[in-house]
């Protein structure tokens, strides 16, 4: 039987960002055999979903799974937020919609905070179709989770903050 190395990125208990899911905990490192190779797998806990999924270890980093952001981090994404003098392309919603949820797939903190802030200011001259009202609730609560993480901070008073910068 073939193994792979037991480096492991993160740790059990470790909280970890995984890509349009948002934050969660690794709750296990387990072993199983797929296709006569014993694999190496991370089982996460979404946070906000309770969603439990399995990402095998030596691929983590091409689906994007990364630590949380340090603490010096969220200025940068306060700083997009606030950023306000941006303009937003003319294009129908769905073609809209396709770009911006590419942005949210990466994983990037900064290109979610960009998603919700382009949607705030788009929302100022429209009405946003029910998807980007989705798609905005999600960038929101991906960014607050993470924030409140890093920031060691309860997520009521990272949402205060960026309704804040919006009104």
């Amino acid at each position: 039987m073939i193994t792979e190395t037991d480096s492991h990125a993160f740790d059990i208990g470790q909280m970890a960002v995984y890509p349009a899911h948002g934050v969660g905990q690794i709750e296990s490192i387990e072993s199983r055999e797929v296709g006569g190779i014993s694999q190496s797998f991370y089982v996460i806990r979404i946070v906000e979903s309770n969603m439990t999924i399995m990402i095998p270890t030596s691929t983590s980093e091409n689906v994007g799974l990364r630590a949380i952001i340090e603490k010096g981090e969220v200025d940068k994404i306060f700083d997009i937020l606030k950023n306000q003098d941006v303009k937003i392309m003319s294009q129908p919603w769905n073609q809209r919609y396709r770009e911006y949820m590419g942005k949210i797939k990466t994983g990037s903190v900064y290109e979610i905070a960009e998603v919700l802030r382009d949607l705030y200011i788009l929302q100022e001259d429209k009405s946003l179709s029910f998807g980007e009202r989705k798609m905005m609730d999600t960038a929101q609560s991906l960014l607050i989770k993470e924030i409140s993480i890093a920031n060691e901070i309860q997520e009521e008073k990272v949402e205060e903050n960026i309704t804040q910068i919006f009104s």
